[in-house]
């Protein structure tokens, strides 16, 4: 029998405890689930591709996630999926917002290879509010993301703001 192969794409920018929550479930459905790290050029990243990696590694590892590996990328969604021979793309939604952009998104790769199913988990509903981009925020002013991530990459937030400087201070 052929493994099945998932993968979650992401920016994980920084990683959250919703990501991990979705990377932990999507991980049961699949023999290996690759973690796709990737670029988007309409986000500004707070730490480099090597370093969301790096980042994402140390949360399987804490998890003890023996089925995930984790790669970058820079490329279709579809040519990844095709490449790394994953039968289902697994995505995390939060809310409306999400569906509405999930589903766009899942319709255009459908029409790419309608051979891989896209499939939808939702989030924990105590991790619904999270986002990555609300994480860096609360961070730069000066807040307290310790509910949103792992301690590690907390201290990898900090760190990256303290070296940035704090928004509020200017």
């Amino acid at each position: 029998m052929t493994p099945r192969i998932g993968l979650y794409p992401g920016t994980f920018d920084p990683f959250t405890l919703g990501h991990a929550d979705i990377m932990r479930r999507g991980a049961k459905l699949v023999d290996t689930l690759v973690v796709g790290v990737t670029t988007n050029p309409s986000k500004d990243p707070l730490f480099t591709p090597a370093e969301r990696m790096d980042m994402v590694r140390s949360e399987v590892a804490r998890l003890g996630l023996t089925n995930v590996v984790v790669k970058g990328f820079d490329a279709l969604l579809m040519d990844v999926a095709e490449r790394e021979g994953a039968s289902i793309i697994v995505r995390g939604l939060r809310a409306v917002a999400d569906f509405e952009y999930e589903y766009q998104m899942a319709g255009m790769n459908q029409q790419l290879n309608a051979g891989i199913e896209t499939v939808f988990l939702m989030a924990d509903i105590s991790l619904q509010p999270i986002a990555s981009k609300l994480v860096k925020e609360i961070a730069f002013y000066g807040g307290d993301i310790t509910r949103f991530v792992s301690p590690q990459v907390r201290e990898q937030v900090a760190a990256r703001v303290a070296s940035i400087g704090l928004k509020g201070e200017r």
